[in-house]
């Protein structure tokens, strides 16, 4: 994948506001509505152009699609596994803990005022009732087939753009295991599965990028373990990943993870230091990882202690969703420049926290945080190119 060999190139971490009309017919779909295909295939054709034009015009090196075909960046896995079915829930078998459950214990008001945003389990959930066999062969090739002719039609650049997949652990977070005698094979029976969508986006000529926020904010929902438990946990998980990745190359992977995209207090997220090298030991080229909100930008000191490996890529979080406020482009070159003092110029992409999508506010928030962030990049590249 290409480096900032020249300036500082600007990516994000995936999902994109999406056309009310689109996210209806996406979600009518994954509910089991009646959807013609050709109809929903068009329409999600023209708005993929359109928001990798979008991406393009904001300043945006390294750009996807949007994630519009799916209803949001996890879910949309039920449909593309056997094995699984959907079904009204009343207490969870082996899960069931938000990603803010540390947190709720100390701000239990707060959090039952609805004031947080998560994941957690509610009546209706999936189940995986017998062999998990991946299905979805027809849904990542029409991914892949429209967002090459979006690229094509927006003269966008092929060769570094990214299509995002979810990671093994964070399926297991919302995947309810009832048919695997352990964990182990149940992580395992995932990521055989997700190997293949992992696989024909490599193929398809896309960067796969892995989405696995549950990595850090698995520590919020469970509070019984300490750091040395949970980096057992999670690094069974990461194993599971590495699994699923084994025949790929690194260089056409990276990695994105996060506390969790809920707007609340996050006191209680493991600090990077406890995790960086779990982080790090993912098959990939470039890792993304939140950098920019109050509660985990003063991280960036952790990459003065823990050598970037040779060859890989840093995409630190540079604008993000906890806010609405704009990031000045002078505080976005701020965190580039003392960042690539650490890790070297040619070593960082400018990123965001999270997907902003349906984060922030407003689209037309979304989209200045992107143009903020390039007019940032440019500031960063000035300096540190002495151009």
């Amino acid at each position: 994948m290409r480096r900032s060999i020249d300036r500082i190139l600007c990516s994000h971490a995936g999902s994109l506001p999406r056309p009310s009309d689109v996210r209806d017919l996406v979600l009518a779909r994954e509910e089991g509505g009646r959807v013609e295909a050709a109809t929903l295939n068009a329409r999600l054709r023209g708005a993929i152009e359109e928001v990798v034009r979008q991406q393009v015009q904001c300043g945006i090196d390294v750009v996807n699609d949007g994630e519009f075909s799916k209803g949001n960046f996890t879910n949309y896995v039920r449909l593309r596994m056997a094995g699984v079915e959907q079904r009204e829930v009343e207490t969870p078998t082996n899960r069931g803990i938000t990603i803010y459950a540390r947190d709720a214990q100390e701000f239990p008001e707060y959090f039952e005022r609805g004031a947080g945003r998560g994941r957690g389990f509610g009546a209706l959930h999936s189940v995986c009732v017998g062999p998990l066999r991946y299905i979805g062969q027809e849904g990542v090739a029409a991914d892949v087939a429209n967002f090459k002719a979006a690229l094509m039609t927006a003269g966008a650049d092929v060769s570094d753009a990214f299509l995002p997949s979810v990671a093994p652990g964070t399926i297991e977070h919302w995947l309810l295991n009832e048919h695997y005698p352990s964990q182990e094979a149940f992580l395992t029976a995932i990521a055989e599965a997700m190997r293949e969508e992992y696989r024909a986006i490599v193929e398809g000529g896309f960067i796969l990028q892995i989405d696995d926020p549950d990595l850090p904010d698995a520590w919020q929902m469970h509070p019984e373990m300490d750091v040395a438990t949970y980096r057992k946990f999670a690094r069974l998980r990461v194993d599971a990943l590495n699994h699923a990745l084994r025949d790929l190359p690194e260089d056409r992977v990276r990695f994105h993870t996060c506390w969790g995209s809920y707007h609340g207090p996050h006191k209680y997220d493991i600090a990077l230091c406890e995790i960086v090298d779990l982080i790090l030991a993912v098959r990939a080229q470039c890792y993304s990882i939140e950098g920019s909100n109050p509660r985990h930008e003063h991280e960036w000191r952790v990459w003065e202690s823990v050598k970037l490996p040779e060859g890989k890529i840093l995409m630190p979080g540079v604008v993000g969703h906890c806010s609405d406020f704009i990031e000045h482009p002078e505080l976005v070159a701020e965190r580039l420049v003392r960042l690539a003092k650490v890790v070297g110029r040619e070593n960082l992409i400018a990123g965001t926290d999270c997907g902003l999508g349906h984060r922030v506010g407003d689209p037309k928030i979304c989209w200045a945080k992107f143009e903020a962030m390039a007019q940032g990049a440019r500031l960063a590249s000035r300096q540190l190119w002495n151009q």
